[in-house]
């Protein structure tokens, strides 16, 4: 039984030397040779990340890709992504890592996985100024029209727990406000940081947040914004492990930070 034990025991021990190994021999060919690394990104979740008038896409999630890439030693290379897609054109190797405000949830966890946490925020309700939502809870929201960015933790939160209520998806968070502001939606479920900037715009004047903002239940909402890489590809998420607490550590998360936001997000 014991002699079970301690084989059991080095093999966790080798399994985690092994990825180790694999961390740092990743490091060392960035140093000796200019490794690129290939990054999914939307381009349409402002101010996270979106595509200027020049056609360059920039945001917090770009600079912070952008940081990681310089602590690794590595060129990065940004592609864009329509979200629907962005899990699969993972997996069919368009690209290396999705940076691109990704929740960390069980169920993509089955699909890819993740670092640690680069940023967390709060999910919550926004609506026409003056709407009574009470506490925003499925009971106090039946018989309304819902809406949400599809493929997001906000359109499972609807969808699992919305039952009683209308629930419409969209492609983009833009088609999501365009809906809201026709009318054709009553509230939409959305990142309170993402859409905290398009109330400032002459479109989001007339609406608010309503109800609590929301980091429960987990199993949904996810447990922070993380990087998604392709299962077992444990080089390369150690490696942005290793610089995200780089980042950290330094002033350069603050910096970024401090661009796009008066208080911390992480």
């Amino acid at each position: 039984m014991f002699s079970g034990i301690r084989a059991f025991t080095s093999l966790r021990v080798i399994a985690g030397a092994a990825a180790l190994i694999a961390a740092i021999g990743f490091g060392a060919a960035a140093a000796t040779a200019e490794t690129t690394v290939r990054i999914g990104t939307e381009g349409a979740y402002p101010p996270f990340n979106e595509v200027d008038a020049d056609g360059n896409l920039k945001g917090f999630d770009i600079d912070i890709a952008k940081a990681l890439c310089e602590k690794m030693k590595v060129k990065c290379e940004f592609v864009a992504q329509d979200w629907d897609g962005i899990i699969p054109a993972l997996q069919a190797k368009k690209y290396d890592a999705i940076v691109a405000s990704m929740s960390i949830t069980d169920e993509r966890k089955k699909q890819v996985d993740f670092t640690d946490k680069y940023y967390n925020t709060p999910t919550q309700f926004v609506a026409a100024k003056g709407t009574d939502v009470g506490d925003a809870s499925p009971a106090a929201l039946t018989g309304k029209k819902l809406g949400a960015q599809g493929s997001t933790i906000q359109a499972n939160m609807l969808e699992a727990l919305y039952k009683d209520s209308t629930v419409k998806l969209y492609a983009t968070v833009d088609e999501l406000y365009a809906d809201l502001t026709a009318g054709r939606v009553d509230a939409a479920l959305v990142d309170k940081l993402v859409t905290a900037t398009w109330l400032k715009t002459e479109a989001g004047s007339k609406y608010e947040f309503v109800g609590p903002a929301m980091y429960e239940p987990r199993e949904i909402l996810g447990f922070g914004v993380g990087i998604a890489v392709r299962k077992g590809d444990d080089a390369l998420r150690l490696a942005f492990n290793k610089a995200i607490a780089e980042i950290l550590a330094d002033g350069t998360y603050k910096a970024i930070n401090d661009k796009y936001f008066p208080f911390s997000i992480y």
